[in-house]
């Protein structure tokens, strides 16, 4: 059983594959077991996996999938096709859903901190310094980053790797 193991290990994986993986990816993300940098990281390398070996070391401390009976997160509902006039704006083309997802929390802390240096300038009297900058100013930098250049919206980002090889696939 073991040498059954060890040469499908070493055994090239498929797209196919490699797509399975990163919907359990997805899963593990929407049940909380992963966050978003760690989901980030694991989809980078499970598309840039060459074995079923490299496959497995990305999901090897997350647990089998859960039957939607038994899951913590309810399946969405059928929604309208991608493109369709009456979808969702998340629902059309690119989405939104990931840059909620991923400026959410700076959103929140600049809220807050900027509540705080409001509520301490009110009881002094003056407007002092805006501190908080030094805290939400590099991390919005950042994020700003990462949204221009398109690296955190899921899914797309691996279509696009994998786009050059559907094409050429095609043409042949």
């Amino acid at each position: 059983m073991l040498a059954v193991m060890d040469g499908r290990s070493g055994m090239r994986a498929a797209d196919a594959d490699r797509e399975a993986t990163a919907e359990r990816l997805r899963v593990a993300l929407n049940e909380g077991r992963l966050d978003l940098h760690e989901y980030d990281e694991r989809l980078v390398r499970a598309y840039g996996a060459k074995t079923y070996a490299d496959l497995d070391e990305v999901v090897a401390d997350l647990p089998g999938t859960t039957p939607a009976q038994r899951a913590a997160v309810a399946p969405a509902p059928p929604s309208a096709p991608v493109g369709a006039v009456d979808a969702p704006v998340g629902e059309r083309g690119r989405g939104t859903g990931w840059l909620l997802a991923i400026w959410s929390p700076w959103l929140r802390v600049a809220a807050i901190l900027t509540a705080i240096w409001l509520f301490a300038s009110v009881g002094s009297g003056h407007l002092g310094h805006y501190w908080p900058v030094w805290a939400i100013g590099p991390w919005g930098f950042f994020l700003l980053m990462r949204t221009v250049g398109g690296h955190d919206h899921g899914g797309n980002a691996a279509e696009r790797r994998g786009r050059p090889r559907r094409d050429r696939r095609r043409r042949r």
